[in-house]
């Protein structure tokens, strides 16, 4: 068996596509969606992300600004910025771009954040509503991967996922989204992290196994049930080139499904920021 390759670029390219249409009917509606993107320090791959999400913005028609502090910049400076966003009503979507200097709370800029504006879903509030099943936005990777299993024909109701991973961006959120009731969810869920014991014995259960863990090499082509569809969400830096955390030659052997890195989940994640956007202009626009 050797697995079908999900092609994230082109289900971004869709999903860019709708999200272009929805921003032609807010501009007849004199609305023009914007996204303010909040840059502390001088972080190289920080940088590289935020140029990507603002070229993404420029072709499905959303404006987007950029705001530099400086990484010794005092965290009330940047919380006055943030809170100036929220005032700002041609601001749609706030985004703050992670990680942030030692010397800012990442808890205090959460809070700061206006959840009508957080695109990101990463306030206090929204991940409260999150775990209640009533999220304002999703957080853009974890609503990513879900979109990618669904347009690829991926079943997820009643199905075994393991998530290698307990991160607060991606697996911990991933684990509720799929484990509530809902058309997207109703999946038995298996969240593995450092301390899981055998982990292989849990990966092998998977259906659909999520790699989330940030370290080359974890995940192992004897690891994966064969047929399953495996999800590599992480990106490391390492001498032959970017990777992932699954070994892509061995598992692909196995798996009926698999995302490369890169083209991956990463150009998904940039698409339902967009997304996220625009519904946050469609609301505040009154839509």
């Amino acid at each position: 068996m050797t697995a079908r390759i999900i092609d994230g670029r082109a289900i971004a390219a869709d999903i860019r596509s709708e999200a272009a249409g929805r921003v032609e009917a807010l501009a007849r509606r004199g609305v023009t969606p914007g996204l303010a993107a909040v840059l502390v320090g001088d972080d190289e791959p920080s940088r590289i992300y935020v140029e990507a999400k603002q070229k993404a913005c420029a072709e499905v028609g959303i404006r987007s600004e950029r705001h530099e502090l400086p990484r010794d910049a005092a965290e009330e400076d940047l919380l006055g910025l943030i809170r100036d966003l929220g005032d700002d009503p041609a601001v749609h979507g706030i985004l703050v771009q992670l990680p942030l200097p030692f010397q800012i709370s990442t808890l205090a800029v959460h809070e700061t954040l206006s959840v009508a504006k957080d695109v990101d879903g990463l306030t206090p509030a929204s991940v409260g509503r999150l775990v209640r099943g009533e999220a304002t936005y999703l957080p853009a990777t974890p609503f990513g991967i879900v979109e990618m299993l669904s347009r690829t024909g991926i079943s997820i109701e009643g199905q075994e996922v393991v998530i290698v991973g307990r991160g607060a961006l991606v697996g911990m959120p991933l684990s509720i989204m799929l484990a509530q009731k809902s058309p997207r969810g109703n999946a038995t869920v298996t969240l593995c992290h450092t301390r899981t014991r055998d982990l292989a014995s849990h990966t092998r259960r998977a259906d659909i196994l999520v790699a989330a863990a940030g370290r080359p090499g974890t995940v192992t082509g004897d690891m994966v049930k064969p047929g399953a569809a495996v999800i590599d969400v992480a990106v490391n830096r390492t001498e032959e080139g970017l990777v992932g955390d699954v070994d892509f030659e061995s598992a692909r052997e196995v798996a009926g499904w698999i995302t490369p890195v890169p083209g991956g989940v990463g150009p998904i994640t940039v698409a339902m920021l967009l997304v996220n956007t625009v519904t946050a202009a469609e609301r505040l626009a009154g839509g």
